[in-house]
């Protein structure tokens, strides 16, 4: 195996608390590496820095913390833990998030999400390197800013971005794109933004399953909660599903959810949702690779055919 194959925690059907032994297990299993999240579950660090000591020699990244729900200097703190506790494995991971994560639930203000990004990116790079940092940048200032231990090796800095503004900016300034809810056809028309060089990260949503009507309404249920959000309807839209899903929104709007899950259409859910037999996921998400994704990163959705804990061993590259 010559490309990544990454594993998202912690896991959907158990607490942090419950993970150590699956997460220990993955680099065994020939993952390399480990990506969080950060919605309302668990924070995207701290269940690197647990993995760090449980996986030693995993790659571990964040797969994103927002850019407007914490301060820069804190940003740049937590990154350099991280940095510290697995260096030259970590690699932080941010992006402008949306609206609902932002401000209805985290009392911030989601304004000019590419700027903001953009400035912070500009921010974490300086301070990460141990420089003190004092700057008015387009979207906040910072006065004398500097780390009391900046890490021996700065993280790398990849960006959430879905479509080629944000890819842009990920190419030109940052270390890799990271993105979500695409078909193995659509890395092709992401990779032709970002260039050659440039990793690309995504999180695949895989329901191993032999019941396809059963992975499908799984799927959709995911995809509707997604897909109604703004930044992914863009983005939908630019990879050219706007008409395919312009019931579903219409139906969304109308505060119809049960017609807009119905509406969204088979060959959307299959294009989006990895599923099938074990053998048949991995064939599936191979596919993304040889598209030109570098590093998929799987997180099995609950409800198929295998637990969670059977399906990480069955999605394991050398399963």
């Amino acid at each position: 195996m010559t490309y990544k194959w990454g594993m998202t925690i912690p896991f959907y059907d158990r607490p942090l608390s419950r993970s150590r032994e699956l997460i220990a297990r993955l680099p065994e299993l020939g993952y390399t590496d480990a990506w969080s999240a950060e919605v309302n579950g668990a924070d995207g660090f701290t269940p690197l820095a647990l993995a760090s000591e449980w996986a030693p020699g995993i790659r571990l990244g964040s797969a994103i913390v927002p850019v407007s729900t914490r301060g820069p200097g804190l940003l740049a703190m937590s990154a350099a833990t991280l940095a510290d506790l697995a260096p030259e494995r970590f690699v932080l991971g941010i992006g402008a998030s949306s609206p609902a994560i932002v401000e209805r639930w985290n009392a911030g203000h989601f304004d000019r999400p590419y700027a903001r990004t953009r400035d912070t990116l500009r921010f974490l790079k300086k301070a990460l390197a141990g420089e003190k940092v004092s700057e008015m940048y387009e979207t906040f200032a910072v006065k004398g800013f500097k780390l009391e231990r900046a890490p021996e090796i700065p993280p790398k800095i990849v960006l959430a971005a879905l479509r080629p503004g944000m890819l842009r900016l990920a190419a030109a300034e940052a270390d890799g794109a990271i993105t979500n809810w695409l078909s193995p056809d659509d890395v092709r028309q992401v990779r032709a933004v970002i260039g050659p060089d440039t990793e690309l990260i995504a999180r695949l949503f895989v329901c191993v399953s032999e019941d396809a009507e059963k992975a499908r309404e799984l799927g959709r249920r995911l995809l509707a909660g997604y897909l109604t959000v703004p930044v992914y309807a863009a983005f939908h839209d630019w990879l050219g599903r706007g008409e395919a899903l312009r019931p579903m929104h219409e139906a969304w709007a109308a505060g119809d959810r049960q017609a807009a899950l119905k509406a969204i259409p088979d060959e959307v859910v299959d294009a989006l949702i990895v599923h099938g037999d074990a053998a048949t996921c991995r064939a599936r998400i191979r596919q993304y690779v040889d598209n030109g994704l570098d590093t998929p990163v799987l997180a099995p959705i609950p409800g198929g055919d295998l637990s969670i804990e059977q399906a990480v061993r069955e999605l394991a590259p050398q399963g």
